[in-house]
């Protein structure tokens, strides 16, 4: 579903970020993107979303080396439309991304603008709130609601869509504990492929069957989260602890 073949990149000339990293991510899995600030994490996704990279006409005197392919289409402008129907991100920061007022009204927009009619789209909205739980976020105004039940609700508008990868950005940061399991057994049972990347290594233990540590812009480790997160010496060295579970 994922693949990323030797790809390096520079924001600009001499500032690398990525140095030839690879790996690929099957239909179905479950993968954390793990590492230090400045590892190169919201790179991988800016890349993918084509907001970097051949994607983005690698603007601004960027520069990119290799292939980066979602469902076998390589992330190059002509074929954007395609990917991002194929793509769903979740915000870090929610209020970037619920923009109507309405949590319904934010979940219409998107399958309003590709063309769905507005009772297919109601019954799209009520059937994704259904399956999340979340039916009592339907009519409620954005800028009334807690920070979990926003972080619920942009999970719910990217849902909506469809998306046949999901793409999660820090989803359980700035979360109580209460609204931070609401969101792990969520993530738990949606039955995608995903790829989050977090600082909280055991919300990526709870919720990811694979891990890929990035350091310095290079692939330091991918395998299994109990072997990687499990690891001491090779988290320590890459500016990274232990997972609390496994402090005590």
């Amino acid at each position: 579903m994922i693949q990323f073949e030797n790809v390096s990149f520079e924001y600009e000339k001499g500032k690398t970020v990525l140095s030839g990293i690879s790996f690929s991510i099957g239909e179905g899995e479950t993968v954390g993107l793990i590492g230090a600030n400045g590892a190169g994490k919201s790179t991988v996704m800016k890349l993918l979303l084509g907001l970097a990279g051949p994607g983005a006409g690698n603007a601004g005197g960027s520069r990119t080396e290799g292939r980066i392919l979602v469902d076998g289409l390589e992330v190059i402008p002509r074929n954007l439309a395609a990917i991002r129907r194929k793509l769903g991100f979740v915000l870090q920061n929610s209020d970037n991304q619920m923009f109507m007022p309405t949590v319904l009204e934010d979940m219409l927009f998107g399958l309003l603008n590709y063309g769905m009619s507005r009772q297919e789209a109601l019954q799209r909205a009520d059937s994704v709130l259904r399956e999340l739980g979340q039916e009592n976020l339907r009519d409620l105004y954005n800028h009334k609601i807690s920070g979990g039940e926003k972080r619920m609700a942009a999970v719910a508008t990217v849902l909506a869509m469809d998306p046949e990868v999901l793409l999660m950005d820090e989803p359980t940061s700035a979360l109580d504990p209460y609204n931070r399991r609401i969101i792990i057994d969520t993530i738990r049972k949606l039955p995608r492929t995903k790829i989050i990347t977090s600082h909280d290594l055991d919300m990526i233990y709870d919720t990811c069957s694979r891990v890929i540590l990035l350091s310095g812009g290079k692939v330091a480790a991918d395998g299994s989260a109990e072997e990687i997160l499990r690891d001491k010496e090779l988290l320590e060295s890459n500016r990274m602890e232990l997972p609390l579970r496994f402090q005590r």
